[in-house]
């Protein structure tokens, strides 16, 4: 896939950052369905050509920053060679100089997101509270909240099941299956359907 075939799920004005991150690389872009297991990937093929696939479904923002996030392993990999932690100090560093450099690609409201991000880039996209909740924005006119909006003895539906929200254990949110019985922690920002 080439640059200019993605343009249709890229924010405007980024062409220009990715071909010169793409420039002295050959990369196959897939664009995947939604999966719900991640946002996106790298790989180095045994051809010594670049894979990232990414989930089509992602706002232009998002798409473009989990681009980045797939761009910066390549660009790390290539760099410091094949034995470094794939969520290191060099990849970090990779990424924080690519979403700085690009910062001017995303709204005013999410640059200071994206800023912040930056000082310590996470591996994984749920790890960053406050780029979770900016990208719910869109959808807060479903019936999903954010599970830490609830209150001790809230009932709330999750995946057709209900549960009851005991109380929060360190970070997470203790909570009873009330078909099973059992107990499970849930992380703050899960998006549940509080009911009665």
């Amino acid at each position: 896939m080439s640059i200019q075939s993605l343009e249709k799920y890229l924010p405007q004005n980024t062409l220009q950052y990715l071909k010169i991150w793409f420039s002295d690389y050959y990369i196959h872009i897939k664009i995947r369905r939604n999966r719900n297991s991640k946002l996106g990937d790298y790989r180095k093929l045994p051809d010594n050509s670049h894979e990232i696939t990414i989930n089509s479904t992602l706002a232009p923002q998002l798409f473009f920053f989990v681009l980045t996030h797939e761009l910066a392993h390549l660009i790390a990999f290539e760099k410091y060679g094949r034995r470094i932690s794939p969520h290191g100090n060099e990849w970090k560093d990779t990424f924080r100089r690519m979403l700085l450099e690009s910062v001017e690609v995303y709204d005013e409201d999410l640059k200071p997101i994206i800023v912040k991000f930056s000082r310590s880039p996470k591996a994984n996209f749920m790890a960053s509270p406050e780029l979770v909740k900016y990208f719910h924005i869109e959808k807060q006119d479903d019936k999903l909240q954010f599970i830490e909006e609830l209150k001790k003895g809230d009932f709330f539906m999750y995946r057709n099941e209900k549960y009851f929200l005991e109380g929060l254990i360190k970070k997470n949110y203790l909570c009873k299956n009330l078909a099973t019985g059992r107990k499970y922690s849930f992380k703050p920002l899960a998006r549940v359907e509080k009911c009665s």
